[in-house]
């Protein structure tokens, strides 16, 4: 089977850019968009509309393959590449990956990916939302080319048993926290509610008290509202580094302040993700750390998640050999190939480190499913519910691309299917 013809498609993308430094610093709110000057470079406002564009491969047999090229929300911060704008990446496309793929035998979809992962433009790699979306397309083209499901490419490749199980859901309320959240708990989500806690005057206090509001808030709700009533979902609150600028970024006033939360949570398991950034990778690993070790001597279970500065395969090796989190939050454009996605998740399995398939609200429901694939082949502790910031359309592309591999995968094996 050959690759007969490359198209590129500009698109949109489920959310929008934002400068995410600005924010931090408090960019004042105005309606939907920020009263502010940008801070990041590439970014003429601190809110931009969302872009993609669809990576489209017409195989010999007259199968479309599909992948979508699309960045993460905080683009340009934490160490990524720079805001993702379609017009100014199609003509790479055409001058750098059509002439690879045109005529291209469909082979592994390892050996394909590592083509184009190795392949340089002026000497740069590719932004990762090209890799991303490149490579979500070439498996795509080896599953169509080989009948299977893009999950069992995946586990066929790798060497991975086949689990016609779902994985844990964790759902994203954007800043509606409070109503989203609602939703979570009427659903069932896993593990909820994210929070988008981006700025201290507003959503975390300026002594951490709004948070600890916030928490109590959630346990109640979900006391009160539960379908059944063994629903205990974790609880996973996003803090964008907020939390190391009102202590000063000092890891003991940190740490305590973040073992004081679990009084608030409980009796739900407690994940605070991103509690500092020190705006580089080796001192977000050493702080994390020292963080981390606070947390398990005074034996809170309290769980710090890693975000900022973890974007690819070799940086997640390096949070998990330093055991600088208890997760990794593997936010799957930034690591440019997807099959970098693939051997993140393995390696913080056989490593003894809880890996969270992450992302962005900033995706496509295309590279969402492809991530579902991913997913359910390497079996993560958690992945996240994208695209979009209105929770429901992420859950239910997402949960509902799981439901449909359980029922292929049940068919094939003569069982059956229908939780």
């Amino acid at each position: 089977m050959k690759i007969r013809q490359a198209l590129f498609a500009p698109g949109s993308s489920a959310f929008f850019f934002d400068d995410q430094r600005a924010i931090r610093q408090g960019a004042r709110r105005d309606g939907f968009v920020y009263a502010a000057q940008p801070v990041t470079p590439g970014f003429p406002r601190v809110r931009l509309a969302g872009e993609s564009i669809s990576v489209l491969l017409v195989l010999d047999d007259g199968q479309l393959a599909v992948g979508d090229c699309a960045a993460v929300q905080y683009a340009g911060a934490g160490g990524r590449d720079p805001v993702f704008l379609a017009q100014a990446y199609l003509p790479l496309l055409d001058t750098h990956a059509r002439p690879r793929l045109e005529g291209r035998e469909v082979t592994s979809f390892r050996e394909m990916a590592a083509e184009f992962c190795q392949l340089r433009c002026d000497g740069q790699p590719l932004h990762t939302a090209l890799l991303s979306g490149i490579t979500q397309a070439l498996l795509d083209a080896r599953a169509k080319s080989r009948h299977l499901l893009r999950m069992e490419v995946v586990c066929e490749e790798y060497g991975l048993p086949v689990h016609a199980a779902p994985v844990p859901i964790f759902g994203q309320s954007g800043d509606n926290r409070y109503e989203n959240a609602d939703k979570m708990i009427l659903k069932q989500v896993d593990v909820l509610p994210h929070g988008l806690i981006n700025n201290v005057e507003e959503k975390l206090g300026c002594d951490g008290r709004k948070l600890k509001e916030y928490l109590r808030w959630l346990v109640h709700r979900v006391a009160q509202l539960k379908p059944r009533e063994d629903y205990l979902p974790v609880l996973h609150i996003d803090v964008y580094g907020t939390i190391g600028l009102i202590f000063d970024h000092q890891p003991r006033r940190v740490a305590d302040y973040l073992a004081g939360l679990e009084a608030d949570a409980s009796p739900h398991a407690l994940y605070i993700e991103g509690p500092v950034d020190m705006e580089g990778k080796l001192r977000q690993i050493e702080t994390l750390r020292e963080i981390r070790r606070c947390l398990d001597r005074s034996g809170s279970p309290v769980k710090i998640v890693a975000d900022e500065w973890c974007n690819t395969f070799d940086d997640v090796v390096d949070f998990t050999d330093a055991q600088a989190c208890h997760m990794v939050q593997i936010k799957t454009p930034d690591l440019g190939g997807i099959q970098a996605i693939v051997e993140s998740v393995l390696y913080c399995r056989a490593h003894g480190m809880e890996a969270y398939q992450g992302g962005t609200c900033n995706e496509t429901d295309v590279s969402a499913q492809c991530c579902v694939h991913l997913a359910m082949a390497t079996r993560p502790t958690q992945m996240l519910a994208k695209p979009g910031m209105g929770f429901d359309e992420g859950f239910t592309i997402v949960r509902n691309e799981m439901q449909r591999i359980c029922a292929v995968l049940a068919c094939r094996t003569g069982g059956r299917h229908g939780s």
